[in-house]
């Protein structure tokens, strides 16, 4: 195929662009990608041939060539307990950047059509590899094997699709070229044709994180490949796999397209170094998008003048217990919100504000400790069974995690659940941890910070109106992702839904069935808002995608 047939790739995916553009308007459920990885979706050597493709991959070389380019050991380690062993080709930073610039100079006079239509074909290869990518997720970031499935997969290419979407929509607003008459009264009117250029702002760089590698790095990447820029991915050093095959697949499209196939580059790098910040502060990186610590995206915000930087931080996710109809109901939901993925979501809950004189159930009053042991006995109930609880769990990230673990039982705080290890059937060396609930008050200082992992506090309040005002307060000083409520009142409900909008945190109220405040739908959620410190955008609106590219005008008398 060569560069100029590369609109058939647009017209291939026309539908499926259409359809998704509809979707982000009416906010409706709709995904082009099965969430099920059942044969009927996938065919039945899907789930087989994704296993053994992630198998060949590791011990060896990673099968992605890069001119110029060495290799360096990826020092991966599954924390279901094996090391990888797979080593990655590497460019220094001015390589990369020097490589990246090389193919801008075609990828940008290529135009929206070729931008686009080589995205889509993208994430339907990638939809095609959901299986290999699964395993990959799950052995880097230690999710169960089917949240690595469908976060790591579908729900990603969803966000991936869904930014495409989206810049398509912003980009076709604007004509080719149209001739433009001024009327002049009894004299002939003044007439201009005038041609609209869309141009790239230059080189992007994705900073990925380590424990959702492709649901946060699909949206900065297609956000910025379908508006013309080329993008350096830069994988977390203990999540390097799953966007190396990402890469990977790119660049065998853009070669298929007959572009330069360093329009997508990887850029894996050992724990420590300053590859991220060079890169991020080079002068020809115009883009960043960054998924991380509240520290390192605050660096990335203040050194990285040079770029339009997109930061999704941490935040203190915090829920409101004002009344309920069915206490066990509430505290199975919020028990498994705390257990999905051992806390390791940046939407999974933390602070859950409690009245310490109890609250209204449809049986009468529950005292606060009623309230705290039912969420405890939930816990304990969700993870009883270890075969189930493991699956549920996944695996812990990282070393800081763990720590994270022991730093709060030195807090000297009530333990209302303790934090339990459990062993995989299937994998001995798992580390495996179940949440930990604490009991605190509102003026201990450990509640004003994130404890990412399995780790919550069920905070004694004095009333609903201040657990009200402390989680507002909470999403505007630190910042915040998901806020959770329960309430049977109207009229509290409205001065919940007041205090999420002053906070700029997304409110999900009175979640008791199978939907759970973790989760975020493509096409319907927006993921972040940027109107609070844990996120400067959301996933994925019009604000996210347009500011990639530039309108530049040629005009001239007719």
């Amino acid at each position: 195929m060569n560069a100029t047939s590369t609109t058939d790739f647009f017209e291939r995916h026309r539908e499926l662009l259409d359809r998704a553009v509809h979707a982000a308007a009416t906010r409706e459920y709709w995904t082009p990608y099965p969430e099920s990885p059942s044969p009927r979706n996938y065919g039945e050597t899907a789930g087989d041939a994704g296993r053994q493709a992630f198998e060949s991959l590791r011990g060896a070389d990673f099968p992605l060539r890069v001119a110029g380019a060495d290799r360096m050991a990826g020092g991966e380690r599954s924390p279901f307990g094996f090391d990888l062993h797979i080593s990655y080709p590497r460019l220094n930073p001015e390589q990369l950047v020097a490589a990246s610039g090389r193919a801008l100079e075609t990828w940008r006079h290529a135009g929206p059509r070729a931008w686009v239509g080589v995205s889509l074909e993208i994430l339907q290869r990638l939809n095609r590899a959901s299986f290999e990518i699964a395993h990959a997720v799950q052995h880097t970031t230690g999710q169960g094997y089917m949240m690595a499935f469908q976060a790591g997969g579908p729900h990603a290419q969803d966000r991936g699709l869904e930014a495409v979407a989206y810049a398509w929509q912003e980009m076709s607003r604007i004509p080719e070229q149209v001739l433009w008459e001024k009327p002049q009264g009894k004299q002939d009117p003044l007439r201009m044709e005038k041609h609209f250029t869309l141009v790239p702002r230059g080189i992007a760089l994705v900073i990925g994180c380590s424990t959702f590698p492709t649901w946060n790095g699909y949206p900065g990447l297609f956000a910025s490949l379908a508006t013309g820029n080329t993008v350096i991915v830069k994988p977390h050093p203990t999540a390097i796999l799953p966007l190396a095959i990402t890469v990977r697949i790119a660049r065998e499209v853009l070669a298929e397209a007959g572009f330069d196939p360093d329009t997508v580059l990887l850029a894996p790098h050992a724990l420590g170094d300053d590859t991220a910040q060079v890169l991020a502060t080079h002068p020809r990186v115009k883009i960043v998008d960054f998924t991380g610590s509240k520290a390192n995206g605050e660096w990335l915000e203040q050194h990285a003048r040079q770029a339009q930087v997109y930061t999704e931080k941490s935040g203190i996710n915090t829920v409101i217990v004002d009344s309920v109809d069915d206490l066990k109901s509430v505290a199975r939901n919020l028990a498994f919100s705390l257990t999905l993925y051992s806390g390791q979501m940046c939407t999974a809950p933390q602070n859950i504000f409690v009245p310490r004189d109890g609250i209204r159930t449809a049986q009468g009053r529950a005292s606060f400790g009623e309230v705290a042991g039912a969420i405890a006995d939930a816990l304990q109930a969700m993870t009883a069974d270890p075969a189930k609880a493991a699956d549920l769990l996944g695996g812990i990230q990282s070393d800081a995690t763990m720590a994270r673990i022991e730093e709060a039982l030195g807090l000297g705080l009530p333990v209302l659940a303790p934090s339990r290890a459990i062993d995989h059937p299937q994998f001995a060396g798992a580390r495996i941890r179940t949440p930990l609930l604490l009991r605190a008050g509102v003026q201990h200082p450990a509640i004003q910070h994130e404890w990412f992992g399995p780790i919550a506090f069920v905070i004694e309040t004095e009333d609903t109106r201040q657990s009200i005002a402390l989680a507002r307060d909470s999403a505007i000083e630190h910042g915040a992702l998901t806020m959770s409520a329960y309430t049977t009142d109207a009229d509290t409900a409205r001065a919940i839904r007041d205090a999420s909008e002053e906070g700029g945190v997304a409110l999900s109220l009175n979640l008791t069935g199978g939907i759970f405040v973790n989760q975020s739908a493509s096409f319907s959620d927006f993921h972040g808002t940027g109107a609070n410190p844990a996120a400067n955008a959301a996933l994925c609106d019009s604000a996210y995608v347009a500011n990639r590219f530039r309108v530049v005008q040629a005009r001239w008398h007719v």
